[in-house]
C-alpha cells in the first residue's frame, strides 16, 4: 500500500513487548489491531476529536469493517511505525488506511470503515466540523 502525498498522514510508534507475542516468538495477530487502533486514536486526538470530544458532541465513530494484510512478523522489542491517513469520507462512512513497517520494511497494512454514529449507535453524517478538516487537512 502506497503511502499518498496529497494527504495529511499522522505517524505513531509503537514498541513490541514481550507479552504481546505469540507462543512462535512473532506479535499475536490480534495485538496488530491494538497497534493501528492506538494510531487511529493518536490521530483523532490531534485533529482535535479525541474520544473525550466525539462524545461530549453527541457522536461516534465505529468500525465496520477491517481488512488487514500481514506481511512480516513482528518481533520482541521492534519499534513499529504506523502511518494513518483518511482515505475517502463519505456521508456516514469513512475509510482509513494504515501501514505498519520497521525501519523500511512493510510489516502489515490496514484498511478499515468507520461509520459516524450517534451515542445510541444510530449512524448520522459525518459531522461538518470533521469534514471541513479533514478538507483543510488536504490543501
Amino acid at each position: 500500500m502506497d503511502i499518498p502525498a496529497d494527504r495529511h498522514v499522522h505517524t505513531t510508534s509503537v514498541k513490541v513487548r514481550f507479552y504481546e507475542l505469540d507462543p512462535y516468538d512473532h506479535v499475536n495477530h490480534t495485538n496488530y489491531f491494538s497497534y493501528f487502533e492506538t494510531a487511529r486514536i493518536e490521530y483523532l486526538h490531534e485533529m482535535g476529536f479525541g474520544l473525550v470530544e466525539m462524545k461530549e458532541q453527541g457522536w461516534q465513530l465505529v468500525v465496520v469493517e477491517a481488512h488487514a494484510r500481514f506481511l512480516v512478523a513482528a518481533r520482541y522489542g521492534d519499534e513499529l511505525t504506523i502511518r494513518t491517513w483518511v482515505h475517502e469520507t463519505g456521508r456516514v462512512k469513512s475509510e482509513w488506511k494504515q501501514v505498519m513497517s520497521r525501519g523500511d520494511e512493510p510489516v502489515a497494512h490496514l484498511t478499515i470503515v468507520a461509520a459516524f454514529t450517534d451515542l445510541d449507535g444510530k449512524p448520522r453524517r459525518v459531522p461538518a466540523d470533521f469534514a471541513e478538516h479533514l478538507e483543510q487537512l488536504r490543501g
